[in-house]
């Protein structure tokens, strides 16, 4: 999902240790369907599921995972999705058919008795209740979230600009475009990682990107970064321009610098006009928002868990760390506005 810059970004490995003190707004749905997509059974495909069949992978990724971050010290904060603009729509009914695709394919491979998991992760999808359960789940671990307007990279590329948070962060590169400040990649997904259709591991580590740093490595202002990522192709345009790479969508942007210049030069066949993603972009729904700060609430977070079959002995664990770190003294969000 979004655009694909990664081949043309610099980027710098850090480690979580990095991360101490700074508050991190990181893009709700983005990360909860990494976890709901990943943590599956890895012959079946299944996600994992409480007694009643209830899909709990998202829990357990945003309380270990959120855990280990606020374990490092970093303040986190979560940013909920909005209303998708209305030339997304397209773009979301065509995922819905990928799912559908993939949740037959998903079904035939367990049927033949075959490995289903890479066909089980492309039927991923978020539910209502998923989502105010995960809001939920996050008060009562003291972890603030925020509404967003539309897109939840726009508002936490917002919230960073203004101060308010050290870095956004999500899996996609359209905080880029959006011109956050910093962001962090892989912030949740750090760890060995299996190279799909081998049987080799790499280690993932977070990253972390300065729009600064991409300016002067690119050669281009923000206006230039957004036409680049929208020729390479974004949720509003996927595909982006037929036959530009990101090597030669670079090219087209150093040679044609100007939103007009650019037009003039392409064959643009997407419904959305170009003019009206570019606006987008630069100008996209976002709110001012106060964070409210939220306390651990050890009793109502383990009452929560253990509702959905998790283990009481790993939740007194990552618990019992959660509650030394805060008494050791991790700085509030306070001290950020």
């Amino acid at each position: 999902m979004g655009v694909n810059l990664s081949s043309l970004i610099p980027v710098k490995q850090i480690e979580f240790f990095d991360l101490a003190n700074k508050t991190i707004a990181v893009d709700a749905f983005n990360t909860m369907f990494q976890f709901i997509s990943v943590i599956r059974d890895k012959f079946t495909g299944e996600p994992l599921r409480d007694s009643k069949g209830n899909i709990t992978s998202h829990l357990s990724g945003l309380f270990y995972r959120t855990a280990r971050l606020m374990e490092n010290g970093a303040e986190v904060i979560y940013v909920f999705d909005g209303k998708s603009p209305e030339f997304k729509r397209k773009t979301i009914q065509e995922r819905e058919k990928i799912r559908e695709e993939a949740r037959k394919k998903w079904i035939e491979a367990v049927e033949r008795g075959e490995e289903a998991k890479k066909y089980a992760q492309g039927a991923s999808s978020l539910t209502g209740e998923m989502i105010e359960e995960a809001k939920k789940l996050l008060e009562t671990m003291g972890v603030g979230w925020v509404q967003a307007p539309s897109e939840g990279e726009a508002q936490a590329t917002y919230m960073c600009r203004q101060g308010l948070v050290w870095a956004s962060a999500s899996q996609d590169w359209d905080s880029v475009l959006f011109a956050t400040p910093r962001f962090l990649r892989n912030l949740t997904i750090s760890g060995k990682k299996k190279l799909p259709g081998k049987q080799t591991y790499v280690e993932v580590r977070p990253e972390l990107i300065e729009i600064e740093d991409v300016k002067k490595s690119l050669g281009l202002d923000q206006d230039q970064i957004i036409l680049l990522g929208i020729l390479i192709g974004t949720d509003y345009n996927p595909g982006g321009v037929k036959g530009v790479g990101p090597k030669t969508a670079l090219k087209l942007v150093k040679e044609h610098k100007t939103l007009e210049a650019l037009g003039k030069s392409i064959e643009w066949t997407h419904e959305t006009s170009l003019e009206e993603i570019f606006e987008f972009f630069k100008n996209p729904p976002v709110e001012d928002c106060k964070i409210e700060k939220k306390k651990l609430d050890l009793n109502m977070c383990k009452e929560l868990l253990l509702e959905h079959d998790f283990s009481e002995e790993r939740i007194n664990s990552t618990l019992e760390k959660l509650e030394k770190t805060k008494k050791q003294g991790q700085t509030g969000l306070s001290k950020f506005f």
